[in-house]
Parts: C-alpha cells; structure tokens; sequence
C-alpha cells in the first residue's frame, strides 16, 4: 500500500510540472532574436506562432522599412495583433 501511494504521488508531481510547460512559458526562455538580421528559419524556429508566410512577409516589410526602428512595425505584418506582440515581444530585440 505504501508503494502504491508513493508511485501514486510521483505520477502526480510529473503531471503538475509537466502540465505547467505552456508554449509562453517556452517562448519566454527561448534566446532574444533580432528581426533586423534573421533569416526567415530562424523567425519560424524562435517565434512561436510564426510560420514560413508571416516570416516571410516579416522580412518583406523590414526591406521595404530598412529595418525595423521600433516594435510596433511588426502590427503591420497582416497576422501580428496586439495581443501577439505582447506575447512575443520579450523575446525580439531590434540591433
């Protein structure tokens, strides 16, 4: 019985510290990306969310800009909302 009890209570620590992993949690601890100097790979392999099309329209618009100068340029890549950017924007640096 106090085996049963002890594997009962390992099964539930890994499903509370597994379940706590959400794709925020990740992305937040993934390394800073410059969108000025990445490639479109590494916009879909860093931002979570971003795709072969919208790294590609975020590299269209950063050569139309030539660069980005601020955060919020990313809002005019169709896709990239408010509420995305907030999600993303601790783990994008502009150099």
């Amino acid at each position: 019985m106090k085996l049963t009890r002890q594997i009962a209570l390992l099964l539930l620590s890994a499903a509370i510290t597994f379940g706590s992993f959400s794709t925020l949690s990740l992305a937040q601890d993934t390394l800073p990306i410059n969108i000025n100097t990445a490639t479109a790979v590494e916009l879909v392999e860093a931002i979570d969310g971003v795709g072969e099309v919208r790294a590609a329209a975020i590299i269209t618009l950063r050569d139309q800009l030539g660069g980005f100068s601020n955060l919020e340029q990313l809002l005019d890549v169709k896709g990239i909302g408010d509420a995305t950017l907030a999600r993303i924007r601790s783990i994008i640096v502009l150099e």
